[in-house]
């Protein structure tokens, strides 16, 4: 299997960075909750001089939302959603070890971190544009078909595990307490963000190793080196 943005994507994003992790092991039955706590301070240290709106790495997706015809106050960035609640409420709810670790390095860094129960993923993942013909499954089970030239996480059997880039990831391969094999994609288009996006994946790949005893594989992808095969 692999992830890859497409040859599109690139072209019309030369500014992104991403980085990914695989890993296996993964298990509900641990608690996160320190690293959670560690991450939560870095955001609210971040906030306490303005909004998540004025965050270069929000900014920098508020553009590419743009640049896909999007409102960027109607569709956000996960990470922008993210610390938009955080800010509000204070914190995030917890729902499984994992994401709560992945949400709130999300948090810490600003930057949009999808996480995917492997099993579900046909193939290959890549980030490209739709055709209009793909089936994406929504939290709710409703049955959705993205618009044509929507950009999409989508694998080789034409399911869509996101809509709108990093607006919103798929039902169908959210992570569960039954997950035990993931990949995760963490994805930047700020000035910084090939050093951030590198520093953030390998951050988690640590945290992943220390909470889990596992050894997650990781990389960070650029036009020149497209795809990560795990």
């Amino acid at each position: 299997m692999y992830f890859q943005h497409s040859p599109d994507i690139w072209g019309e994003y030369p500014e992104l960075a991403a980085g990914v992790v695989f890993a296996t092991g993964i298990t509900p039955d641990v608690s996160v909750d320190p690293q959670v706590a560690q991450f939560n301070t870095i955001a609210k240290a971040r906030l306490a001089t303005g909004s998540e709106a004025e965050l270069p790495e929000i900014q920098a997706w508020r553009s590419a939302f743009s640049k896909m015809g999007l409102k960027p106050t109607q569709y956000r960035c996960a990470s922008e959603s993210l610390l938009r609640r955080f800010r509000k409420e204070g914190s995030l709810p917890n729902i499984h070890p994992l994401i709560d670790l992945c949400n709130a390095v999300s948090l810490a860094f600003a930057i949009p971190v999808a996480a995917f129960d492997a099993t579900k993923l046909s193939e290959s993942l890549e980030v490209r544009y739709a055709t209009g013909d793909e089936h994406y499954l929504t939290f709710s089970g409703k049955t959705e078909h993205p618009n044509v030239h929507e950009v999409i996480f989508a694998d080789a059997a034409g399911t869509a595990h996101s809509r709108r880039w990093t607006n919103r990831q798929s039902g169908y391969s959210a992570i569960r307490h039954t997950t035990t094999t993931v990949l995760i994609v963490a994805e930047g288009m700020h000035r910084s963000a090939t050093a951030d996006v590198a520093k953030l994946a390998a951050v988690l790949t640590g945290e992943l190793a220390a909470i889990w005893s596992i050894s997650p594989d990781t990389a960070v992808l650029n036009p020149s080196a497209p795809r990560f095969e795990f």
